[in-house]
């Protein structure tokens, strides 16, 4: 973690040069959710710089320092949370939602950005109705569902030559966080609507605000250039010519979810968490005030564990996991890092090159300490380590 230095920005949703870096990190990778299949691979993986800009306008935050060229979007991404039960009740509830919203039975969504598939496979599984989903990671042979001939699956990026594709529902999940043009990005999604204006549009993606208060540098990493609270996502969208009717938090108030519809002409903020702008500057100078001490006690709690002979292992492997241990710098003060998704497990972590295990390998390890990288997921990994008949110290980032 290095010094913020003086560098002005345009900001990529409102367009104002009102924006400053308040933190900096150098020769971080940039993927963190690739699947490396060798130690040199994984620790010669493509490194990059991320200097996080606050706009003074609209409260958006981004990556100032950003290279979309590095990136790797494939089938070599592995992103999915589907191992997860507790990540598949949220995922029912997120499908029990919309079909409240619009009645899906007979209806179409369309999903950018849809991974590999499985939120939007269940969608139409539970909701009866067809899908469109585009992702240049998707997999097909993953799919194996009654639903599947109702879905189409696309192997690409969503740009202007699928604008023609129309939905009653677009759904976007967890990827404008990875868009740097985000105002452009959004002015497609409208110009594909056109004069639909029943289409509901639904983005659910990280929640800033939490990063900020909780010190969360284990949520910053190269893949996120695009960093939204409530009031900023809000602003794009009735900057772009829609109207927003919903916006919450949702899944222990990690991540925001906005619903809007068309509208010829922008709208007026009408939601009172819209209005958000001078506690996300408090938030920013805060956050510049405790991070030193909040990477201090984490890096001190792996080096205090070596010293005294402890074993340690981190719970996930994901790019949370990617950015808490090159942050911090850690490499031999983890012993072990597990991860539930089998499609990781025996690949190795970018930047530290640590083999990602099977949690069964735990039992023979038997660590003392075991931090997970996400909170929501301790009772899981709790039951997990009780059925091993492990009983480590565990915590969460």
């Amino acid at each position: 973690m290095n010094a913020p230095i003086a560098t002005k920005v345009a900001c990529f949703n409102c367009g104002s040069e009102q924006t400053r870096v308040f933190y900096r990190i150098d020769d971080i990778p940039v993927h963190s959710c690739l699947l490396m299949p060798s130690r040199e691979a994984a620790v010669g993986y493509p490194r990059g710089e991320l200097q996080l800009a606050v706009c003074d306008t609209c409260g958006f935050v981004q990556n100032s320092a950003f290279d979309p060229t590095v990136h790797e979007y494939s089938t070599r991404y592995e992103e999915t949370q589907a191992f997860s039960p507790r990540f598949n009740r949220f995922v029912d509830e997120l499908v029990a939602r919309y079909d409240q919203m619009i009645g899906l039975a007979g209806k179409s969504v369309l999903e950018i950005g849809c991974g590999k598939g499985e939120f939007l496979v269940r969608m139409c599984e539970v909701g009866g109705c067809r899908g469109i989903g585009i992702d240049p990671g998707y997999r097909p042979e993953r799919t194996n569902s009654p639903a599947a001939d109702r879905i189409e699956f696309i192997q690409d990026f969503y740009s202007e030559r699928y604008t023609h594709l129309q939905a009653d529902i677009v759904i976007c999940r967890h990827t404008l966080e990875h868009i740097q043009p985000t105002r452009e990005f959004m002015q497609m999604v409208r110009r594909s609507i056109g004069d639909r204006p029943n289409t509901v549009v639904c983005f659910e993606l990280p929640d800033l605000e939490r990063v900020l208060e909780y010190q969360g540098f284990w949520d910053i990493y190269y893949e996120h250039c695009s960093y939204f609270s409530m009031g900023s996502l809000a602003r794009l969208f009735r900057s772009c010519g829609f109207d927003v009717f919903a916006l919450e938090k949702v899944y222990d108030g990690q991540y925001l979810l906005i619903d809007a519809r068309p509208v010829d002409v922008p709208t007026s903020a009408s939601l009172p968490q819209e209005d958000d702008l001078q506690h996300i500057r408090d938030l920013v100078a805060r956050f510049e005030v405790d991070l030193p001490r909040t990477a201090a006690r984490w890096r001190d709690t792996f080096q205090r564990a070596k010293q005294q002979g402890k074993k340690t292992a981190i719970w996930g492997s994901g790019s949370k996991a990617v950015a808490f241990m090159t942050s911090l710098g850690l490499g031999s003060e983890v012993d072990a890092v597990t991860d539930i998704n089998p499609y990781r497990q025996g690949m190795f972590m970018p930047g530290t090159g640590h083999r990602i295990v099977p949690p069964a390998e735990l039992a023979t390890l038997r660590p003392d300490l075991v931090v997970a990288m996400n909170p929501i997921y301790l009772e899981e990994i709790g039951a997990d380590l009780k059925k091993m008949g492990l009983t480590p110290e565990l915590m969460a980032v």
